[in-house]
């Protein structure tokens, strides 16, 4: 288990579903994948926090994928709930069979790194 003193970076937070912790960019990957994968609505004290991606997981993909498109780059950008250390490119969703899509977040950090999210629904 990584201690507190062993943890160098100013940007860190506890790994989903494990004891350990996550750091720089792997640390904003579990944002951006928090942020996805969180209705917006489901935390009572932060109301305004997630995404709204599910409200379009039962349509068909071609209709579908414009509006999770938004509603990703929406909630990722968004000032006071979203990810503020990253800036959204481009939003791919690719199906990989019925009722299953991942989606790819390719954005910019502000020094210049290019990191890319995968989020499979």
């Amino acid at each position: 288990m990584t201690q507190l003193s062993d943890i160098t970076s100013i940007h860190w937070q506890p790994k989903l579903g494990a004891d350990e912790v996550v750091t720089n960019y792997d640390d904003i990957n579990q944002c951006i994948r928090t942020i996805i994968g969180t209705p917006k609505g489901a935390l009572p004290l932060r109301p305004l926090f997630g995404c709204y991606l599910y409200n379009y997981l039962d349509r068909p993909i071609d209709r579908a994928r414009p509006h999770i498109v938004r509603e990703v780059v929406e909630a990722i950008n968004d000032p006071i709930h979203g990810e503020p250390r990253v800036t959204v490119e481009r939003v791919l969703v690719d199906a990989i069979g019925i009722g299953h899509a991942v989606l790819r977040v390719i954005s910019r950090l502000a020094d210049g790194v290019k990191l890319e999210t995968r989020v499979t629904l």
